[in-house]
């Protein structure tokens, strides 16, 4: 059977400053009409970085949707036409005040599928160098390193929720074969 859904109507019912939400009229399968509201978003860039003594650098954030502080992999807004890769390197170095010349592709997530088209480009990063941290305006976090075990552990416990963390730690737990 034939899955795809084909646009007829396109209906921008909101232009913000990070993303844009539609309500466009698409014809089902079977031919019939339905709305499916979507957010539009020009997607993000993260980075699971490990240093030598097995420990990784999370940012602890507060996130306004969920009222509360989440702990995350550093990560950011990718600018359009941005290179991934280029955007993670330089998220890592806003938040955590690192830099590095060994980053390489991880992971690509679409984190909400039902809702949106965001798309999130992951980094494995090793060799790390500390520099100076250099915050957008507005942008308040706390930077936790913590052994990649004890992360781990935080995520079977539900105590790190976000999605692209999770993801990150879980697949770098298996490739590695690192148990909690």
């Amino acid at each position: 059977m034939d899955l795809e859904e084909k646009l007829v109507k396109s209906n921008l019912i909101y232009d913000g400053r990070i993303l844009q939400l539609y309500n466009d009229e698409v014809e089902l399968p079977g031919g019939k009409h339905s709305r499916r509201e979507y957010v539009n978003h020009s997607g993000g860039c993260a980075v699971l970085a490990v240093d030598g003594e097995g420990y990784i650098y999370l940012v602890e954030q507060y996130r306004y949707p969920y009222a509360e502080v989440m702990l995350e992999i550093p990560a950011g807004k990718r600018n359009k036409g941005e290179d991934p890769k280029a955007c993670a390197l330089r998220e890592l170095e806003e938040e955590c005040g690192l830099v590095t010349d060994s980053a390489d592709k991880f992971l690509e997530i679409y984190p909400t599928v039902a809702y949106s088209n965001e798309h999130i480009y992951v980094y494995l990063a090793h060799n790390l160098n500390a520099t100076h941290s250099h915050l957008d305006e507005g942008e308040f976090l706390n930077v936790r390193r913590i052994p990649f075990k004890d992360a781990l552990q935080k995520v079977m416990d539900m105590q790190i929720r976000d999605s692209k963390t999770v993801a990150a730690i879980l697949k770098y737990a298996l490739v590695n074969n690192i148990k909690a």
